[in-house]
């Protein structure tokens, strides 16, 4: 057996894996890695809460804390998903804001993108909205744990915002249904205007054209105009489809 080709991720000092494994398995993992826990995901995670179903494999504690890009995330692997796959987004975007812009993150999560460009970009303050109250919990922990001072923390659906016309920069770290929530974001967005880093799981045959004609539909919409675009891809979502954001710029018509 060829314990070197065990897939896994490491987050913290707990792996996670896709498929049942053995005694032997759990051992070559457990004096490699030194993880104090083995976790066994469902390959797909549905719901609007992205919440992850488990089998522990090994251990029993299922929160630790994850360095990345020099930030700190406390997590509980068995209550919220964690994407490895989207590890050179979050250092990408970590630098394309400054110290003049206010930021609105819609979908924050535990401050996957929030707490990079908090530490990195050092705006003036970050909105980060989150509607599922275990991810609003770590959220406000590692804002603490990272010693930020930038960053307000909101508990709800993002659609029940209250401050309008407030964002120079606006982050929609979703996938699936992101579309659905364009209008909203345009309602959050500066009068003159701003950028939109923009998510969307797409074919890649309409990969080029599907986004941005969203994009445009719903900025003319709301009385924007799209002025610059750079679509970025991901990562592969399925066989065919992409995981892509588009940094997009608007002006107001």
């Amino acid at each position: 057996m060829d314990f070197k080709k065990i897939k896994y991720q490491k987050i913290g000092d707990i792996l996670i894996v896709k498929k049942n494994l053995n005694d032997n398995e759990i051992d070559y993992l457990v004096n490699k890695t030194k993880c104090k826990t083995i976790v066994k995901y469902n390959t797909y995670i549905t719901g609007d809460l992205r919440t992850p179903k488990i089998k522990i494999l090994h251990g029993s504690e299922t929160e630790t804390i994850n360095k990345e890009h020099g930030c700190l995330f406390k997590i509980d692997v068995s209550k919220i998903m964690w994407s490895m796959g989207n590890l050179e987004e979050r250092k990408r975007i970590s630098t394309l804001s400054n110290s003049e812009e206010i930021v609105v993150d819609m979908f924050a999560g535990i401050g996957y993108f929030t707490i990079p460009i908090a530490k990195y970009s050092n705006p003036k303050t970050i909105y980060a909205l989150e509607l599922n109250p275990d991810s609003y919990y770590y959220l406000s922990e590692n804002i603490k744990l990272n010693k930020l001072d930038n960053v307000v923390p909101i508990l709800g659906d993002n659609r029940d915002f209250s401050l309008k016309n407030v964002a120079d920069r606006i982050s929609m770290g979703y996938v699936l249904k992101t579309h659905k929530f364009l209008d909203k974001a345009f309602e959050i967005l500066k009068r003159d205007g701003g950028v939109i880093h923009y998510h969307e799981t797409v074919h890649e045959n309409i990969l080029e054209s599907r986004p941005i004609e969203r994009l445009k539909y719903h900025s003319e919409k709301n009385g924007y105009k799209l002025d610059e675009y750079k679509i970025n891809k991901i990562k592969k979502y399925s066989p065919g489809v992409w995981h892509i954001v588009v940094d997009a710029e608007f002006s107001k018509i």
